[in-house]
């Protein structure tokens, strides 16, 4: 199974959480890729078969707008019967980005594999243990 983890991380919490996704994949047999917002586009959702997206909680709860939003947006229109995850990080409110984000992806017709992991700050070990699962679940 090739797989794609792509984030973007303003503090290195939400890299933390991609880096044990990518773990949790490989553990799992997969072909993991990590890709940072900025070096993936629409045109290599096709190259993979399972991609998780990562990305904290910005503003108002709402997906960072400079690199990651725009990226989603265009990768967006590929994502129906695609195999993804969801995980981020986040500082104040109480994931309401993330349920957002997830009720998108339902309607674009992605299959999210697990529920999406998001933590408050910096992962503890709790939250790497619940990324590496999900990178194992998007694996299988």
């Amino acid at each position: 199974m090739k797989t794609a983890i792509v984030y973007w991380s303003g503090t290195g919490n939400t890299e933390a959480m991609a880096n044990a996704v990518q773990s949790g994949a490989i553990s799992a047999g997969a072909e993991a890729e990590l890709f940072t917002a900025d070096a993936f586009d629409e045109a290599m959702v096709d190259q993979f078969d399972a991609i998780a997206f990562g990305c904290p909680s910005m503003g108002a709860e709402q997906l960072e707008e400079d690199e990651f939003e725009p990226m989603f947006e265009k990768c967006a229109q590929k994502l129906s019967g695609k195999h993804i995850a969801l995980f981020g990080s986040y500082g104040w409110g109480d994931g309401e980005w993330m349920r957002n984000w997830k009720e998108q992806c339902v309607e674009l017709g992605a299959v999210l594999t697990e529920e999406p992991v998001i933590c408050n700050e910096a992962p503890d070990d709790e939250a790497i243990a619940v990324c590496e699962a999900l990178g194992k679940a998007l694996a299988e």
